[in-house]
């Protein structure tokens, strides 16, 4: 209500420069005792929330005013001695007695004889034209005492006339502007401005992350020069960004109103303000007007080893895909963030294999100095035999939410170091690529370590002999996305073989379209116009799409359509169906492309009627009011009918950021002596091969290899047993914001946001020469839990709300290709399975005895299992796949 009161008195502020009948500060009389009422509230609940549903308390008082001693040459320079006394605590709202945690509890009780005292021992403010020059008080009391005396202090910060100010006070020092009219002023505090030592760290990730939105208003009436009332107001609002519904508010408001003067005591004579405080008593020292930290202890806690035991259960690898793996997860690291290096430790060298990949998660996840240290000195990177919890720590470093300069330069330490696995020398190489991307991003480009190793991997790449280390450098380059490697990028992207070349433009893929310059565009139409040499339909089609996705020219557009019907059959196919992708999802190139195809040359029935099975096509998953979600499916078969590249990317979005949260690609080469098929042209002598390459939020993680070579390949497929490979599995922490919010009041506010996701991606393919038939499938398996935890701890009493959602969902992708005949039938499936969705809301106040209040309440749905939409083509041809198997089912043969 007083932000409404605040916005009509500023419309019309305009119309008075100052308070009536005063141009410099308020004055308060000699030998007069004020005697004000005060109280301070603060309230936690939803957005949307009743205040009468809010968490919270009030405190509230009796303060004495009076003067101690005005400069004898500047009547506006005064001290003034400002005494709490008859304090209580109490709700805000009225409750019934059995839900009332303070019924029955006297003031010293609740707040402890110590803290009572401290609070009821006057404060002095050296008062000069309005402005809070000085604080004093006593040295040693209570932080949190302190802080409730200096944001009582704080509301005599205050000026008579209209304008803008930056002004110190129990905030920091923030701007402020004033709007005065007859008796009344406004004040407008910008609390995003300001400066106190804040702690507090975001998520990477601004969709991800969490928004906040402030106010601060104080409205002051005065009488007779001095200070009739106060009242004021804050409000702090956080919402996440992909789903605001899941939010927070805190208000804080304090109320100081005058009601008796009476005769006081007397002023002290002198000239120096340092005299006269010594006079009045000598224990009094200055101290700063701006809160000072607070120390919070958690008391009855468990150990970190205690924790640890109550929720290993749950971290066992076959609950992981449940949401309950994920909630244990992310109060674990809340405790891992207290714990000493030795403690972690102690737990790490203790646990046995089959939870210590998780329990690997939960520690690096939790980012601090003890933690990294520990890990460090856990995993030994000499010892190739323990590759899988070394890749567990690499990853969960790539997916820091907040990495910083410690981080990498610990790992570019180890990359330069003896490690005895190749596979995790490269994961350590991708993973610095990630966090250099990580740390640019946040302003960092130029610290030392992030220099050092881009020095590393730039000078690495353009040094390398070795397929595999070119390889390894070029993925790390994927992750970096460094400007200044984008000519490198561009020379093994059209000189480089196979492998090599492909890395090189998928990696050029992935830059923002501001760094796809005319030279990196011409090279992409030199590889896929095949200007200088043939190259093979995967980097061809990928050249095509960074053409499209980066506001081709008419002519660009043009020639790639005129290719179209001179391609190998399926390639024409392809790109067929990635025009009308295009046209379809309204891509930005769309309209170009609608340009060019008023051309009846372009656009023409022989064209535009290729026949063929491979595909690229995108649809929506979710479309919401805060976030939206994509996925494009692309296939490209070889013209013998086996599976060329299978790419499936999901993509999350609002209008501020955008997020790659999974890309699984499976490709395959060399497979047509098998069917004794022939291969499509400039691939008669590719290697057989098979392999998966996954993004897993922004990160390219190591590449899998399912074989390599005629041998391995006839190998795995006697040995066969129709099991999926392992991508990725593990815990990751998505959303991490932490900020400790100083009220204006002098309590502290602690706002604490995190998410996190158990993932499990595996994908597969199979051979059957009998029926000549190859499936490939993809499944992603996972269990979400993101919660907010909102607390005012005074020490004496607690409030606060925790807001939370989780659900489990599993994404399956399957293509089946049956190629007895041509043109071969494909079928492709995209289908999530039914899942749950729980969302909680629990408030609470708490006294240090243990009496507590909580309202919990929750709702749970089911949402309902989908198959996501294709192109219809697709399922006339699921139609005929699943015929030919129910046909050959019932036979002999």
């Amino acid at each position: 209500m007083i932000l409404l009161t605040v916005l009509f008195l500023c419309i019309f502020s305009t119309n008075s420069a100052s308070v009536k009948g005063h141009t410099t500060g308020p004055r308060i009389n000699n030998d007069k005792l004020y005697k004000f009422t005060y109280s301070t509230e603060v309230l936690i609940d939803r957005v949307k929330g009743l205040p009468e549903d809010s968490a919270g308390y009030r405190i509230s008082s009796g303060v004495d005013v009076n003067l101690v001693w005005r400069n004898s040459n500047n009547d506006d320079d005064q001290l003034i001695k400002i005494m709490i006394k008859d304090v209580k605590i109490e709700n805000v709202n009225e409750r019934p007695a059995a839900k009332n945690i303070f019924k029955g509890k006297h003031t010293e009780n609740i707040i402890g004889k110590e803290y009572l005292s401290a609070l009821q021992r006057p404060i002095v403010l050296q008062w000069t034209r309005g402005k809070v020059k000085n604080f004093y008080s006593y040295k040693n009391e209570p932080a949190v005492v302190q802080n409730l005396k200096r944001g009582l202090a704080s509301l005599f910060q205050i000026q008579l006339h209209s304008g803008a100010a930056r002004e110190v006070d129990v905030s920091g020092k923030c701007n402020v502007t004033y709007h005065a009219r007859e008796s009344q002023v406004t004040k407008i505090k910008a609390l995003g401005t300001c400066e106190i030592e804040k702690t507090r760290f975001t998520s990477h990730n601004e969709l991800l992350d969490v928004s906040t939105k402030v106010t601060s208003a104080t409205i002051y009436v005065l009488e007779d020069s001095f200070i009739k009332s106060v009242r004021a107001e804050e409000n702090h609002v956080l919402s996440l960004n992909f789903r605001q519904t899941t939010n927070a508010k805190i208000v804080s408001k304090q109320k100081l109103e005058l009601k008796s003067t009476e005769a006081g005591p007397g002023v002290i004579a002198g000239k120096q303000v340092a005299s006269v405080i010594k006079t009045l008593d000598p224990n009094y020292i200055a101290l700063p007007l701006v809160a000072e930290p607070v120390k919070t202890e958690c008391k009855n806690c468990p150990s970190i080893s205690e924790h640890w035991q109550a929720i290993r259960k749950q971290l066992e690898p076959e609950n992981l895909s449940k949401a309950e793996a994920t909630r244990s997860f992310l109060s674990f690291i809340q405790n891992l963030r207290e714990a000493t290096k030795e403690e972690i430790l102690q737990i790490l060298r203790s646990e046995r294999n089959a939870v210590l990949p998780q329990l690997v998660d939960a520690v690096t996840s939790a980012q601090t100095p003890a933690s990294l240290e520990a890990m460090l000195e856990f995993l030994d990177f000499k010892n190739g035999s323990s590759s899988v919890l070394q890749e567990r720590f690499l990853y969960a470093c790539g997916f820091a939410s907040h990495p910083n300069e410690l981080l990498l330069k610990s790992l570019i330490n180890r990359l330069q170091g003896q490690i005895g696995n190749s596979e995790i020398r490269e994961t350590v190489t991708i993973i610095v690529g990630a966090l250099i991307k990580k740390l640019c991003d946040k302003g960092g480009c130029k610290l030392p370590a992030v220099v050092r190793a881009k020095k590393l991997i730039l000078g690495g790449l353009d040094r390398a002999k070795k397929e595999d280390d070119v390889k390894m450098y070029l993925l790390a380059m994927k992750n970096a996305l460094l400007p200044e490697g984008i000519p490198l990028l561009l020379k093994y992207a059209e000189s480089g073989e196979g492998p090599i070349s492909n890395i090189a433009v998928t990696a050029l893929q992935r830059y923002g379209i501001s760094f796809i310059t005319s030279e990196v565009k011409e090279t992409m139409n030199r590889i896929y116009h095949q200007n200088y040499k043939i190259y093979e339909k995967t980097l061809r089609t990928t050249a095509a799409a960074i053409i499209f996705s980066s506001n081709p020219s008419y002519m660009e557009v043009k020639n790639l359509l005129l290719s179209i019907g001179e391609l190998p059959l399926e390639m024409n196919k392809y790109m067929l169906s990635l025009v009308q992708d295009i046209l379809h999802f309204e891509m930005p190139a769309s309209k170009m492309i609608r340009k060019v195809l008023k051309d009846m040359v372009v656009h023409n029935y022989d064209r535009f009627s290729k026949t063929g099975s491979s595909s690229a096509y995108s649809g929506y998953v979710t479309r919401g009011p805060d976030a939206s979600s994509t996925y494009s499916l692309d296939i490209l078969y070889s013209g013998s009918g086996i599976l060329r590249s299978s790419n499936m990317n999901i993509f999350l979005f609002n209008k501020n950021a955008h997020l790659h949260a999974s890309q699984v690609v499976i490709e395959a080469q060399g497979l047509e002596a098998i069917i004794a098929a022939s291969a499509d042209e400039g691939e008669e002598n590719l290697e057989s091969f098979a392999g998966m390459s996954a993004i897993l939020f922004d990160v390219q993680l190591r590449p899998v290899t399912f074989f390599q070579g005629y041998g391995d390949l006839m190998s795995k497929m006697i040995s066969a047993t129709g099991d999926p490979m392992n991508v990725v599995k593990g815990l990751i922490l998505l959303t991490d914001y932490s900020q400790v919010i100083q009220l204006q009041s002098g309590l502290k506010a602690s706002a604490e946001f995190q998410g996190g996701l158990a993932i499990d991606i595996s994908g597969g393919m199979e051979f059957s020469l009998w029926y000549r038939e190859s499936k490939t499938s993809v499944k992603n398996r996972g269990a979400l839990v993101v919660a907010g935890n909102i607390v005012v701890d005074s020490f004496f009493v607690k409030a606060g709300m925790e807001t939370s959602f989780e659900t489990e969902a599993t994404l399956n992708f399957i293509s089946t290709v049956q190629f007895s005949e041509y043109p071969f039938l494909v079928c492709m499936q995209m289908d999530n399975i039914e899942s749950p969705f729980r969302q909680y809301v629990t408030k609470y106040e708490s006294l240090p005895s243990g009496k507590r209040y909580t309202s919990r309440k929750g709702k749970v749905r089911l949402l309902a299992g989908s198959e996501y939409p294709l192109h219809q083509e697709n399922s006339n041809m699921c139609r005929k796949v699943f015929s030919t198997q129910s046909d050959s089912s019932d036979s002999w043969f």
